[in-house]
């Protein structure tokens, strides 16, 4: 067995890991609370509520801000 280890102590440890690993994706899921529904009919472009609106949103106020600053001369 690999770094001397005994196929038993090798077992717990791989099924330990894997555990570990479950348990890690659940308390994400349970954090961030996906939404795992499928709609029935596909989103138009814009619709789709993965898309990065908060993003989109500040680049647009930024956009909209810096055309409006006035020029010195």
């Amino acid at each position: 067995m690999p770094a001397g280890v005994s196929w038993t102590r090798y077992v717990r440890m791989y099924v330990a890991s894997i555990l570990a690993m479950f348990a890690g994706a659940q308390v994400v899921h349970q954090y961030y609370l996906p939404d795992l529904t499928i709609p029935e009919i596909p989103p138009k472009p814009g619709e789709l509520r993965t898309e990065l609106l908060g993003f989109k949103l500040r680049e647009a106020a930024a956009k909209h801000h810096t055309e409006e600053k006035p020029k010195m001369d």
